[in-house]
C-alpha cells in the first residue's frame, strides 16, 4: 500500500499547488525526494559505520580505550557524512532558493534571482568527470550574467539517474516556486 504522504513522488495534480492552510512556505523544503543513487551511497555508509562501531566496541573491551575512542570517532564521521550526502540538493522556501552540497550551501534570495529554466545540454554524469547529453535546471542569477548560470538539477545527477519523470516534476516545482515569489 503506498503512503503518498511520505513522498514526493507521487502523481502530480493541479490541487497540489495549492498551499495547506498548515502548510509553513517559509520552512526549507526539498521539491523532490531523493534518489536511488543517493540513498544506496548513504546506506552503504551507514553499514560501513556499524562495521566501525561494533570494531570501536571489540577494541575497547581488549583494554585500549584510547584506540577505540579514535575508531569510534572515525565512526562519527563516516555517518555524519551519509547524513550530510542525504542533505544535498536544492531546497527551496518563500526565502529564497538553497542549493546544499556536501561541504558547501549557497543560498540566493528570489529577488536575485532573473529566471529558473529548463535546458538541454551536457550534463555531469553522477558528478563525475565524464558529461553525458541531457537537462540541466538552471539558475540565472540578476548580479551575473546569463551564460554563468548555475546548474542545479540535472537528469543524471545521484537523484535523477534513470528517473526523467521524476525530474521533470522537480524541475516543475523549482520553476513554479520561482515564478511565484519573484514577482513577490
Amino acid at each position: 500500500m503506498p503512503l503518498p504522504f511520505l513522498t514526493a513522488d507521487r502523481a502530480f495534480e493541479a490541487t497540489d499547488d495549492v498551499a495547506l492552510p498548515f502548510d509553513d512556505r517559509d520552512r526549507w523544503r526539498r521539491p523532490y525526494r531523493p534518489g536511488p543513487w543517493r540513498v544506496g551511497a548513504a546506506a552503504i555508509l551507514l553499514l560501513l559505520a556499524s562495521y566501525v562501531l561494533f570494531a570501536a566496541v571489540i577494541i575497547a573491551l581488549t583494554g585500549s580505550v584510547s584506540e577505540a575512542g579514535v575508531v569510534f570517532g572515525i565512526a562519527l564521521l563516516v555517518i555524519a557524512g551519509a547524513l550530510r550526502l542525504l542533505r544535498v540538493g536544492v531546497w527551496v522556501s518563500a526565502l529564497g532558493l538553497r542549493r546544499v552540497g556536501f561541504f558547501l550551501t549557497h543560498t540566493v534570495r528570489w529577488d536575485r534571482v532573473a529566471a529558473v529554466r529548463t535546458v538541454q545540454q551536457p550534463v555531469r554524469w553522477l558528478g563525475l568527470p565524464r558529461t553525458v547529453q541531457g537537462q540541466a535546471l538552471l539558475l540565472v542569477r540578476h548580479d551575473r550574467a546569463a551564460d554563468d548560470a548555475q546548474a542545479l538539477l540535472t537528469t543524471h545527477n545521484a537523484d535523477f539517474l534513470a528517473r526523467a519523470e521524476a525530474f521533470d516534476r522537480a524541475s516543475d516545482a523549482v520553476e513554479a516556486w520561482g515564478e511565484e515569489y519573484r514577482r513577490g
